[in-house]
Order: structure tokens, then C-alpha cells, then sequence
């Protein structure tokens, strides 16, 4: 408790880190990338590309995307699979003993991401960075003292006999230093549990014996959290059993479709503050409370490029058409969205993450998440992105003083060969009028969408709502097995998980009872 105590006080007057221009931050990614290139120069990745006469290169960022393919995870599986099989300096120095468990939003197979000894450093680092941001806001530093309770997966590791593997926050949870495991909650034996429902009872019973300061974790889990520990306390709000509740750091999925409910069972407002941990490293937080995105996390392992995210570049399935040019941190604006690829301390090279990004001030290196490569609708050139779906259901949701959280939409066929899109919208509230959700949700997503507006007046033809419980999007994530701390709901379904779904829905409407 004094190390801490001393730490926030000297922290809070220290000038924090300066602003990186992007120019700037060009120079300091270069020399990430130079580090990375000769860490790994005798790996097979290395030496098969030859990273140790790339490294010498005067125009070193030009030459790794000239001389190194890019792509997905089917890219770097081949290299990766040799990895899991216990053989040595693959992509990168050593053995990698652990494998993060990513589902990802859109794709069927779980993908197994290696996570070095360095990659874990560097996510310690950059939480600790997240952290020092919070406390250099206003927020009582007594209150930040108090316990952390960090929402991870579960810490009891899968292990083969080669390598251990689970969810990102489980593998970085068991490294955590030791000093700091004083603060955080919940307790080992909780951490271990593996079923989410289960994890979420035993929480909300030892809730009352902590006293929470920073909550971390995805919406969805916080949001039910809160709602567990308000019906088994009987409480009206979360600040009657945590009083000096002050700060949650969220990630994973958007906030906009859940504030509206987390700020409803809280007592008082609280501060929000944003970052970017993905299965495949830290990539950015939001270093100042005013900030309009996440600052890009620098020095920290990760070499990051950038994709326009377009017709030219990506097909309606999300994927990469040929071989596009990728543009370094220099070359960006703020008015196109990005594919981010990334090399990292992982042995990940020139990997399309699959997230969609847009800078939301160059001058702070500072973004935004707008949607998934493979999320994005286009049906007809209507182009809606996941940043539009939220925004538009926040809108509606304001408009008709209700609260909608959990959504899904999908593409579907229209009488003589047009379009439609049929939304799957959660509710549990009183009765609505699904027309005037269709209405008003039509209406605001032709506000924020010109092509959207556009292909309304054509080819997409008409738009359909249903509006059905909350528990249908957590028991079909349950039912497919994908509960764990990253656990987030599909916004645009496809394919075998469109099936499924529809299936899913339609056998709940089949067994409903009457009103």
C-alpha cells in the first residue's frame, strides 16, 4: 500500500507524456520495427525473408512492405502451427509457451495466437501506462487506491503437454507482478472458474466484502455484473455497495449500445476510459479523459500499418484483394478507415487483424475502432459500418427513452432481386412498437450514412426488426461455447452463424407461451 500510495502522489505531478505527432510517431515506429527485425533475424520467419540485411535498410518501412507478404490469419497459421508443435525460433526467438483462444466476432474456428514472454511484458507495460492516464485525472486518488477488479478469463490454463492456451487476460492475469495482486480482485480461486455464469455468482456473492475503486472488463459482463449484485443485495445502485466506485476501463466491444444501462444502476457518475487489448497485444488507450479516441500505445512491441478499407482493397466478405498498398503512420488522414495491420514481439508479420480503424486526431496519434473487416454491411454499396449501428440504435434508443445493448443484423434477399436488412434488436422492457423502432432507426442510419440513404431510395429496399430478449444473445454465445472475457456478439452474422442464429430465434418463437 505505501509503494502505491507514493507512486500515485509523485504520478500526479509529473508532466505527462507529450503529445506524438504522427510524423513523429513515423520516426518511433520506425525504430520498433528495426528492434523487432533484428530480435527475430535468425528465426525460419527471419531467415526465410532475410530480416537481417532488411534491417539494415535506409528506408527500412518501405522495404519490409515491398519484401514481406501480408494477411490474415491463415497467413501466419503455417508458421504458427509449427510453433504449437513445440519447435523453437519459429517467428520468434525462444518457445512459445502460450496460445490466447480468440473466436474473433465473425469467423466459426477459434484461432490460437501466440503470446511471448515479451508480448506479456508489454501488456503489463501498457497497463500500467492506462493507468498512470487514469490517475492523472481528477479522480480522488484515495478512491484509486482501493481494490481493482479486473473481469479476465479464467486463469486455469488448457495445457497440452506443449503449450498452454485460454483467453488473453488469463495467460497475462497468472504473470501478474505480485505487488500488484495486492489491489486486484476478485480472488484466485474465482479467477480460476472457467463458466462465466458460474464466475458472475461467485463475484456478486464476495462483492460486499470488497471495496472497489477501477472496474475492467468487457460491457456485456460489467453490465450484468451490476445487475446480479443490485437483485442479490437488494440495492438501488452500485455505489451503496462501492462507494468509492470511480473509474471503469472498458474495451472489446463498443460502450455506446451499454452506457446508457451501466450509467442507470450506478449511483453517481463515474469516469469511462477506453483501450484496445486484443488477443495479438495492447494497442492503444485513452490517455486523457477529453481525448476523441485512444492514443496508439508506441515503444511497446508493436509495428503498426494501415489499409484503406474499401471496394478496391477488401470484397464484400472482408477480404483482401490481392495485394494492396499499405501506408505507414505518416501517410494516413482522418478521413479514411483503415484495415490495421500489425507485427508485433509475438512473431505476428505484416498480420491483418481484422479490425477497421479511423484517426480522430493525427496530431495525438489517437483513433477509434469503427467495425470488423468482415462486419461491415454492403449488400448494394450501402457500406454500413458497426460504428454506424451503434450510433444509430444510441440514437434510437434516446429517442424512445428505452435501452437497447445487444444487437445483430444481417443481408437479406427482397422480392425481383432487391435487398433488405433485418435487425435482431435486444429488449426487455415494455411493450414496443416494433414499426416505430424500424422508423426511427431507419431514419437516423440515413443520417449517418449517405450510401446507406442513397441505396434506400434503390436496390435496399426495406428494413425489418424483432425485438426479442437480452438473455437470447448470452444463451446462444453459451450454446456455441464462446463465453469468455473478450465474449462479444457478432453485429453482422453470416454465413453458417446467420443459420444458426435464425435457427436459434425461431425455436424460441416456436416454444414461447402464449401471452
Amino acid at each position: 500500500m505505501p509503494f502505491f500510495k507514493s507512486l500515485i502522489e509523485k504520478t500526479k505531478n509529473l508532466k505527462f507524456q507529450r503529445n506524438i505527432s504522427a510524423k513523429r510517431g513515423h520516426t518511433i515506429q520506425v525504430r520498433t520495427l528495426r528492434k523487432l527485425l533484428l530480435k527475430a533475424q535468425n528465426t525460419a520467419f527471419g531467415n526465410t525473408y532475410n530480416f537481417e540485411t532488411l534491417a539494415q535498410s535506409e528506408n527500412l518501412a518501405n522495404e519490409f512492405r515491398d519484401r514481406i507478404p501480408s494477411g490474415d490469419y491463415l497467413h501466419m497459421l503455417p508458421w504458427w502451427e509449427r510453433s504449437k508443435q513445440g519447435e523453437l525460433n519459429v517467428c520468434w526467438p525462444g518457445k512459445i509457451d502460450n496460445f490466447a483462444v480468440s473466436s474473433g466476432t465473425t469467423d466459426n474456428s477459434s484461432k490460437y495466437i501466440p503470446v511471448s514472454k515479451e508480448m506479456t511484458k508489454a501488456i503489463h507495460r501498457g497497463s500500467v501506462r492506462q493507468l498512470l492516464a487514469v490517475v492523472r485525472s481528477d479522480a480522488p486518488k484515495d478512491h484509486l487506491l482501493k481494490n481493482w477488479l479486473m473481469m479476465g478469463g479464467s486463469t486455469d490454463l488448457e495445457y497440452n503437454g506443449v503449450y498452454h492456451s485460454g483467453d488473453l487476460s488469463g495467460i497475462t492475469t497468472k504473470k501478474i507482478p505480485l505487488i500488484a495482486q495486492y489491489f486486484t480482485k476478485p480472488e484466485p480461486f474465482i479467477k480460476l472458474e472457467r463458466d462465466w455464469n458460474e464466475k458472475i455468482q461467485k463475484m456478486t456473492r464476495e462483492a460486499i466484502n470488497w471495496d472497489i475503486g477501477i472496474i475492467a472488463g468487457v460491457p456485456a459482463w460489467v453490465q450484468m455484473l451490476f445487475e446480479n449484485i443490485l437483485n442479490h443485495y437488494k440495492i438501488l445502485n452500485i455505489h451503496e455497495i462501492w462507494p468509492n466506485l470511480e473509474v471503469y476501463i472498458h474495451g472489446g466491444v463498443s460502450i455506446k449500445p451499454y452506457k446508457k444501462n451501466i450509467d442507470k444502476v450506478l449511483g453517481r457518475p463515474i469516469k469511462y476510459f477506453e483501450n484496445y487489448l486484443a488477443s495479438e497485444g495492447f494497442m492503444a488507450f485513452q490517455h486523457r479523459e477529453e481525448a476523441s479516441g485512444m492514443r496508439l500505445l508506441f515503444r511497446n512491441g508493436i509495428y503498426f500499418e494501415f489499409i484503406p478499407f474499401n471496394d478496391s482493397t477488401f470484397n464484400e466478405q472482408g477480404e483482401l484483394i490481392g495485394n494492396p498498398k499499405a501506408l505507414t503512420l505518416e501517410e494516413v488522414d482522418e478521413k479514411t478507415h483503415y484495415a490495421f495491420l500489425i507485427s508485433t514481439c509475438s512473431g505476428a508479420w505484416r498480420y491483418l487483424i481484422g479490425d477497421v480503424i479511423r484517426f480522430t486526431n493525427l496530431k495525438n496519434c489517437e483513433i477509434e475502432i469503427t467495425g470488423r473487416t468482415k462486419s461491415f454491411l454492403s449488400l448494394c454499396g450501402e457500406h454500413l459500418s458497426v460504428d454506424n449501428m451503434n450510433r444509430a440504435i444510441e440514437l434510437t434508443s434516446d429517442e424512445l427513452m428505452v435501452n437497447f445493448s445487444e444487437y445483430t443484423v444481417t443481408g437479406i434477399p427482397h422480392q425481383s432481386g432487391y435487398f433488405a436488412h433485418q435487425w435482431y434488436i435486444g429488449y426487455d422492457g415494455n411493450a414496443l412498437d416494433h414499426e416505430s423502432v424500424k422508423e426511427k432507426l431507419d431514419f437516423h442510419l440515413k443520417q449517418l450514412n449517405d450510401d446507406y440513404r442513397i441505396e434506400r431510395t434503390a436496390a435496399l429496399r426495406d428494413i425489418y426488426v424483432q425485438l426479442i430478449p437480452n438473455t437470447l444473445f448470452i444463451d446462444w454465445m453459451g450454446k456455441n461455447g464462446n463465453f469468455n472475457a473478450q465474449t462479444k456478439f457478432p453485429r453482422v452474422l453470416k454465413k453458417e452463424k446467420l443459420e444458426d442464429w435464425t435457427s436459434f430465434v425461431a425455436q424460441y418463437h416456436a416454444n414461447k407461451p402464449l401471452a
